[in-house]
């Protein structure tokens, strides 16, 4: 009897266990009504009948086995289907018989660069970046190894967190001494004898740059529905920066546009419709924020995938529906001193310099530097100073940006402000960090801690998302912004899945999140015993490891 011939698969080929995710399905609990497969987005799922050896259980004729085979649901081992773990599939079944698992010994790591289709392009993703330093147990978060350690309660009288009256306001816009106020006296009397900068005090919460285009317009405005909120009804005074995408034009010309600052990144798309608009508008602007660089991904310009480029974002950003990448930094803007030339020039001179002018740069070695010379500007022209740390969100970009380019938040912002103060300049140039903030649920403590050492404010931007109904998570789970297929409808042009968004329930979410914020910075001011935001008074923290200790120049407690 000749050998039976085997056809053996290609060692290159995928299967199933290679992916990052598995999907576990109970055939036995199944009822087959197919809203797995129509939930999943990535079509990670597919409807199969079974081989001819199929057990009772996957038959429709009981314990016999005569009934005709009942269809199984199989997971797709194609990369370009591969499971991302949303969990949508498990959240649809009224039967709970199914959910994805995480594979621990997948290869994804190497076939995601690889696999059919891929034509050698780097990996992609969207989400958080930092995922290294995220899942290194030994070190964490920074800020998870920071406490408040000074209670007044002898020493000096603590607060009331319920009755006391607290000054919860930070300045966005270049502050003066008063020794360059430009004062005379007239008449016994104080007068202003010239121009100060434009300075807008609001609440010490920025809603982060996420365009019109990376996320989808429900989710766009359902953020713009909280700021709003907080502001007329909470008298919350958030602001909103809408990011490297435009505005739409109903909102640049009616009132609301007060509560938002502009922002202006290396592509400047939207910024036509912006110009545009400039004649009819009825309100200036919170600020405009110009965007050198973001943490998640330092060195490299936005990027906005095609399937996300659908005709409403053409129409906004006046482009055509391909993948828009931005340069990595702003043409002309080079130096530390063109970049105060151009924010001079345009700017501030766009609106009547009437609005403050701030700077985004992601976090790095560097950015002590750049911050000395934004201080030591002679037209104060740079209303705002925004560090932008590595474990920060994005849309889009390729992983090895984001798991292995960047700089923490913290211990820049203690550095900026410590060279601010040893020159007798802290405060002058607000600095408001980002990147990571509310990463554990508690945005309050987070702040709280980057406040006490030299932030004046924090930025919040996938907190925001996680309100929403995201999914995604630092640890692999989902992170698939940049394929236009998101499972809740937040980052997708898809009108069928942008539909899954509710856009009043979401924008409540955000606004119950922020009152209870609010309330949660109160009950920490208080047994330290400020009644106004401690900004650079480390005094009142310690950490629990001896190198965050001496790294910002804090009180060590073990």
């Amino acid at each position: 009897m000749p050998p039976v011939k085997r056809a053996y698969p290609r060692a290159q080929a995928l299967s199933a266990n290679d992916l990052p995710w598995l999907v576990r399905h109970d055939a036995g609990r199944c009822v087959l009504c197919g809203a797995c497969t129509a939930a999943c987005t990535f079509g990670a799922i597919e409807a199969k009948l079974p081989p001819g050896g199929a057990s009772a259980a996957e038959r429709g004729g009981g314990g016999g086995g005569g009934g005709a085979p009942r269809p199984v649901r199989v997971q797709r081992a194609e990369a370009a289907h591969a499971c991302t773990g949303c969990g949508m599939c498990e959240k649809v079944c009224p039967a709970g018989a199914i959910r994805p698992v995480r594979n621990a010994d997948n290869r994804w790591g190497v076939l995601s660069r690889t696999a059919e289709g891929s034509g050698g392009a780097p990996a992609r993703r969207g989400g958080r970046g930092g995922r290294s330093v995220v899942e290194t147990p030994s070190r964490g978060r920074t800020l998870d190894a920071v406490v408040i350690g000074r209670i007044s309660q002898m020493t000096d009288p603590a607060l009331d967190s319920e009755r006391h009256t607290f000054e919860l306001r930070s300045p966005l816009g270049r502050l003066l001494r008063p020794g360059e106020l430009p004062l005379r006296v007239e008449g016994g009397r104080l007068a202003l004898a010239g121009e100060t900068p434009p300075v807008r005090w609001i609440y010490p919460v920025i809603f982060s740059d996420m365009s019109i285009g990376a996320l989808s317009t429900r989710a766009w405005e359902a953020l713009a529905l909280a700021v709003a909120w907080l502001n007329e009804e909470c008298h919350l005074p958030v602001r909103m920066s809408s990011g490297e995408g435009g505005v739409p034009t109903r909102l640049l010309e009616s009132e609301l546009l007060r509560y938002f600052i502009l922002q202006i990144a290396s592509g400047h798309f939207g910024w036509n419709r912006i110009i545009e608009s400039l004649p009819r508008m009825k309100a200036d602007p919170a600020a405009v924020l110009i965007k050198v660089g973001q943490g998640a991904k330092p060195g490299d310009g936005g990027l906005l995938p095609a399937a996300k480029v659908a005709p409403h974002i053409q129409a906004i950003r006046g482009v055509p529906g391909a993948t828009l990448h931005s340069p990595a930094n702003h043409q002309g803007l080079y130096s530390i001193e063109e970049a105060v030339q151009k924010m001079h020039l345009s700017m501030n001179a766009a609106f009547g310099f009437r609005v403050p002018v701030a700077v985004k740069c992601a976090a790095s070695a560097t950015s002590v530097a750049v911050y000395n010379n934004l201080l030591r500007d002679p037209y104060h022209i740079c209303g705002g100073f925004f560090l932008d740390g590595m474990l920060g969100g994005t849309g889009a970009a390729y992983a090895v940006s984001l798991e292995h380019t960047g700089h923490p938040v913290v211990s820049v912002v203690r550095d900026c402000y410590r060279a601010a103060a040893g020159q007798g300049l802290q405060g002058r140039i607000p600095l408001w960090a980002g990147g990571g903030v509310g990463m554990n649920g508690d945005a309050a403590a987070d702040a709280f801690k980057l406040v006490c050492l030299g932030a004046d404010g924090v930025i919040l931007g996938r907190l925001l998302l996680q309100l929403l109904g995201c999914v995604g998570n630092e640890h692999g789970r989902c992170n698939a912004c940049n394929t236009g297929l998101c499972p809740v409808g937040i980052c997708t042009q898809d009108e069928r899945l942008v539909r899954r968004l509710d856009v009043d329930a979401g924008a409540q979410a955000i606004v119950d999140y922020m009152r209870a914020f609010d309330a949660e910075l109160r009950k920490l001011l208080a047994p330290v015993g400020n009644s106004s935001l401690p900004v650079g008074r480390a005094d009142a923290l310690v950490a629990t490891r001896r190198d965050v200790a001496d790294r910002l120049g804090i009180a060590y407690a073990c």
